[in-house]
């Protein structure tokens, strides 16, 4: 398990094991592959971050990861992993939300993209994400750079 502290000083626990807070989150935040490039969203408040948000009553959460892909880029994903889980401790409350790796083969538009811009690809994130200012507060923390660590163990398995 790793600790530490968010873009807004918030204590974090971020675990790779099965589902160790809650078998039934309520977020989620999904890292997108499309071709050989990574597939984020344009959120028109935070900015460039990847597809993520709340799970509706009745989905499950590898299903709410999969539709926010597909209304936040249009992205219809072949196959979904789960990487992990995080908990983080907020002023205004706690939130858990897993982490999944998805594969994107095909963007298909939408006529929506609900609170998104829609579709961002880039062929690499820039080593300087955490003080880039065209990426979400999302981007900035711990949860990224680890969890694209076991990404790239996932990719190749």
């Amino acid at each position: 398990m790793y600790i530490f502290k968010d873009y807004y000083n918030n204590e974090v626990k971020l675990s790779f094991d099965d589902h160790p807070f809650s078998k039934k989150p309520k977020h989620v935040w999904t890292i997108c592959k499309h071709n050989s490039s990574w597939l984020l969203t344009e959120h028109k408040d935070r900015g460039m971050e990847f597809p993520g948000g709340k799970v509706e009553p009745g989905e499950t959460a590898e299903y709410a990861a999969i539709r926010e892909v597909k209304e936040e880029t249009g992205g219809v994903v072949d196959r979904i992993t789960y990487v992990g889980q995080y908990y983080v401790t907020g002023k205004s409350g706690n939130i858990i939300k897993n982490v999944y790796y998805a594969e994107v083969p095909e963007l298909i538009k939408q006529p929506t993209y609900y609170e998104t811009n829609g579709p961002v690809i880039l062929k690499a994130l820039p080593a300087n994400i955490k003080q880039h200012h065209l990426f979400s507060f999302m981007m900035k923390d711990d949860v990224l750079s680890y969890c694209l660590q076991k990404v790239e163990k996932i990719r190749f398995e």
